[in-house]
């Protein structure tokens, strides 16, 4: 799935809180791609780094997975086309809600020229 252009559609944007835990805000846009089912069996979420605003849908491309080695989720990230961001980087922004599992980011290998 990295480096592919997906749909996503956000229903928790930038600034918004978590439905259940109140007290969770998202810093960064968060949503789900349609009729792409996760392991989970359901539609597969994804975190919408690079748009510092929030959106209500995007356009962009996977840039990294995160696996969970202690849940069966796993999330992708998805970028603007031509941005891009490290494993530190996508990490930091997503903290707030990967903090509480044992991950690992998953990016496409550096292209050698």
């Amino acid at each position: 799935m990295l480096g592919q252009i997906v749909k996503i559609i956000v229903d928790r944007p930038l600034g918004s809180c978590h439905p259940k835990y109140p007290a969770l805000r998202y810093p960064i846009n968060y949503g789900f791609v349609p009729g792409t089912l996760a392991p989970d069996g359901e539609e597969q979420d994804a975190y919408l780094m690079g748009v510092n605003h929030p959106v209500t849908e995007y356009i962009g491309k996977v840039i990294a997975i995160i696996q969970r080695a202690d849940d069966v989720e796993e999330k992708w990230v998805v970028a603007p086309e031509g941005i891009s961001f490290s494993k530190e980087e996508i990490q930091e922004q997503t903290d707030f809600q990967e903090r509480f599992f044992r991950t690992e980011i998953i990016v496409e290998p550096a292209k050698v020229t």
